[in-house]
């Protein structure tokens, strides 16, 4: 081989196995953090427009993220704590919303002996109209548990880019027909990304 081609196949060498161990990056688009924008200060509020909500009844909740604990988890008013891995945003049990965001993915979590939650990926790009306005390029999460032997309990929550979750419904599924049981709508929020 000449002298000269020798430290060109090295150098080659070199930047191929450089690039082989270059960390994979997702697009920005299927980061999710971008589906839920985490810091302290953030808050949604949102409408009961449950079916079981008497009429003209007006219900409303406010989620307020108040601290960051040293594992990097987010703490709510609501008891609730969230934490942004590489790929997925979860609780201390469960992973809620996972990348990549494509139709059909799927994953799931075993929040106990008994309980295995089933996650998947219902629909993307979605514009979703609410109180708080009209948001386009929403990611639709479905989580089915099983309740019985011809019982599951669902829950879709569409999450809105730089906003978080903007509709969340939950039915029970019982020998294959659907219920609705709670249905929440963002009426206002307050985020920054950091």
């Amino acid at each position: 081989m000449p002298l000269v081609l020798r430290p060109t196949l090295a150098f080659l060498a070199v930047l191929l196995s450089a690039c082989a161990h270059t960390p994979e990056r997702r697009p920005p688009s299927e980061d999710p953090i971008r589906y839920f924008p985490l810091a302290v200060g953030n808050e949604w509020t949102y409408l009961d427009r449950s079916p079981q909500l008497p009429a003209g009844q007006r219900s409303e909740r406010t989620v307020r993220i108040l601290s960051r604990d040293a594992q990097g988890y987010f703490h709510d008013s609501d008891r609730g704590v969230l934490r942004a891995s590489r790929d997925c945003l979860e609780d201390r049990a469960r992973r809620i919303l996972c990348a990549p965001f494509e139709v059909g993915h799927s994953w799931s979590s075993v929040v106990s002996v008994t309980s295995t939650e089933h996650y998947e990926i219902a629909g993307v790009g979605e514009t979703i109209r609410v109180a708080a306005g009209t948001f386009d390029g929403c990611v639709r999460v479905r989580a089915r548990t099983r309740a019985g032997p011809d019982a599951e309990n669902v829950l879709e929550i569409s999450y809105a880019p730089g906003v978080g979750p903007v509709r969340i419904e939950t039915f029970a599924v019982v020998q294959g027909k659907a219920a609705p049981q709670v249905r929440a709508e963002l009426a206002s929020y307050r985020t920054e990304e950091k």
